[in-house]
């Protein structure tokens, strides 16, 4: 049965009920991305490469893969927010040419995953009117970005942000928040030598409903970079 937040233990940490989804009204969600070539200027650590651009509204979302007809059969879970920033998931599978469109509209991409036995022998970007929302980089089998929408009625709290860069790369991330019809404001700013970094915050970032996060990251040459944040969403 679900137990509140009073009822934990120092016998038992705190994620293994919040995950195992024993706690009312809270959920935990783990944001890990990966970007292989930061440049000299900030970008979105996430496998698309670039600043990531979110749809200006809810659109079907078509996926291809790049090794064409050899990924018929390959059954890919998206998930997101709808029109209305409630939880959104669908599972379609490459067919023909290896190619599928959802039935659902995706006002936000969260994360995208294949869901079968078949694993894809290339990328699948997952796209709408030529822009790319998200990427299962071959051979992850997953989504990799440091990108989260919350969603409608939760309220979300970031209890940590992370990074590692490669060794003897001088790099710089921000951890960034925009609210609904706001701008991307700088939340954290992080610098590291080649040595991961690790930010917990006791005094964890309030997100309200709609709110984009994410993290950029610029260095001093082109170099990977992969991040991870930690949300604890709240019910309203």
């Amino acid at each position: 049965m679900p137990f509140s937040a009073g009822q934990i233990t120092h016998n038992v940490p705190f994620g293994v009920p919040t995950m195992g989804n024993k706690l009312e009204k809270i959920e935990g969600v783990h944001k890990f991305g990966y970007n292989s070539a930061v440049s000299t200027s900030f970008e979105t650590v996430w496998d698309g490469g670039g600043i990531y651009a979110h749809p200006s509204s809810a659109v079907a979302m078509t996926l291809t893969s790049g090794a064409g007809a050899t990924d018929n059969g390959v059954e890919v879970t998206v998930q997101g927010l709808d029109s209305s920033y409630n939880f959104l998931e669908e599972s379609v599978t490459l067919a023909g040419s290896g190619t599928a469109t959802t039935t659902a509209l995706f006002h936000r991409v969260n994360r995208a995953f294949v869901n079968n036995g078949q694993a894809p022998t290339d990328d699948i970007t997952i796209a709408n009117g030529g822009t790319t929302y998200a990427q299962i980089t071959y051979p992850y089998n997953q989504t990799l970005m440091c990108v989260y929408t919350i969603p409608a009625g939760y309220v979300g709290y970031v209890t940590q942000v992370s990074a590692s860069v490669q060794k003897n790369q001088e790099c710089v991330l921000q951890f960034i928040a925009r609210k609904p019809n706001g701008v991307f404001r700088t939340l954290g700013v992080m610098a590291s030598f080649g040595t991961p970094v690790d930010r917990k915050f006791d005094f964890p970032f309030h997100l309200e409903e709609k709110t984009d996060v994410e993290i950029r990251a610029k260095a001093g040459a082109t170099t990977e970079i992969a991040g991870e944040i930690e949300i604890l969403l709240d019910k309203n």
